[in-house]
């Protein structure tokens, strides 16, 4: 391998082509073990089977799901680069956005994110068109499943506390 003295161009891409993105698991697939826990819980009469496969599926939506990162950019327009979550975003920069989001869903502020100093911009140069508190909004859609998954977690581990007793 030679090293890039710096002379050299880099290669241009071609007009018209499109990133190729890897396939994903088809959700259908989450969505049909999460039937069969519900299925098995049922036959079983087990609250506890049903437990589990409510704290799966709060896993799922936490964790797993493939979906789009959806943070506002700076021109306006949501981002639809692919996210694995609903907790995460495609980039270091969106996350930190995300992560303000979820704090202020719960009401408060997000203790680790440090103000910008005199004379420096939030994140970057360029227009901005909206503030990064409203780029920061959850999508509604996001927003609802963060929450129930949220109730579901609750009422897993209530669950549990009371199956010990």
């Amino acid at each position: 391998m030679v090293a890039n003295l710096g002379r050299e161009q880099p290669p241009t891409a071609r007009r018209g082509t499109r990133r190729r993105r890897p396939r994903r698991e088809s959700a259908l697939l989450w969505w049909l073990l999460f039937a069969a826990v519900a299925v098995a819980a049922w036959y079983l009469h087990s609250w506890r089977v049903a437990l589990l496969g409510l704290l799966g599926w709060c896993l799922y939506e936490f964790l797993l799901v493939p979906t789009l990162c959806r943070v506002l950019t700076r021109q306006g327009a949501p981002c639809v680069e692919r996210a694995r979550g609903r907790l995460f975003a495609c980039t270091r920069s969106h996350q930190h956005v995300k992560n303000d989001a979820l704090w202020k869903l719960i009401g408060m502020r997000n203790p680790s994110r440090r103000r910008p100093g005199a004379g420096e911009e939030e994140g970057g140069t360029g227009v901005v068109v909206h503030s990064a508190s409203v780029r920061g909004r959850l999508a509604p859609a996001d927003r609802a499943l963060i929450l129930l998954a949220a109730a579901g977690t609750i009422v897993t581990v209530v669950g549990m506390v009371y199956g010990f007793g």
